[in-house]
Formats: C-alpha cells, sequence, structure tokens
C-alpha cells in the first residue's frame, strides 16, 4: 500500500508560500527548504502528510507541518487548512509599521522638507 503524496513545489504552490510553481522549485534548487530536518534541493521531492516543512519566508523563519495535500491552488482560506503553523511569526510591536520604520496617522501625507530634516537628525544623519 503506496502512502499519498505529492511534489514539494506543487504543495508550496497549493499552500500560497510561493506564487508560482518555478518560484517553489527555485527554493528547492537553493536548499532553502528543509523537510523533516532534512535539506531538499530537488522540486520532485514528495511531501506527505504529517512532514514538517521549515523554510525562510521574508524575515521570519516558518515552520509548518503538513495537515493535507491539497487537489487544487484554491483561496486563501482553503490554503490555510493544507498545513499547521508550528511557530507562527512574531507580532510587530506597536508603533512599528514595517522593519525600522514610525508609524504615521492615516491620511499625514509624505513628511515636508522641515520634518525630513529633523528626521534625519534624529536617526544622526
Amino acid at each position: 500500500m503506496s502512502e499519498a503524496s505529492i511534489r514539494l513545489d506543487k504543495w508550496l504552490w497549493f499552500a500560497r508560500f510561493c506564487k508560482s510553481r518555478t518560484l517553489a522549485g527555485t527554493w528547492c534548487e537553493a536548499g532553502r527548504v528543509r523537510i523533516n530536518k532534512q535539506v531538499v534541493y530537488k522540486a520532485h521531492h514528495a511531501v506527505r502528510i504529517g512532514d514538517v516543512l521549515t523554510f525562510p519566508q521574508g524575515p521570519h523563519i516558518r515552520v509548518v507541518a503538513i495537515r493535507a495535500l491539497g487537489l487544487r491552488r484554491g483561496p486563501a482560506t482553503e490554503a490555510a487548512t493544507l498545513y499547521d503553523d508550528l511557530v507562527p511569526p512574531a507580532p510587530r510591536p506597536a508603533g512599528v509599521t514595517q522593519e525600522g520604520q514610525a508609524e504615521r496617522d492615516t491620511g499625514a501625507g509624505r513628511p515636508t522638507k522641515l520634518e525630513r530634516r529633523a528626521i534625519d537628525r534624529l536617526r544622526g544623519r
């Protein structure tokens, strides 16, 4: 009896971690994906339910357990049912929108020349 499996690049695409299967294949060839703590270099490596995948995504290291294999690339709500996130990304601290950027009031627009110079002085430029 063979256990059901699916290609790694296809599953990453189904689960919406990659925008395309080509990108998922590139991740695999670069050795960025681990299956059960083993580095994988082939996009055609078979994954099964219960496998644990580890890969970087932006500034975070994602660790997910495969819950289902999936049959198609559906909406994000359907993709979220394919895996369990074992280490969810840490929440951003209050007052910071992106990496190192201060939060601005909605509708405040771009800083003026005077405000920009004050920001530069504050940052030590």
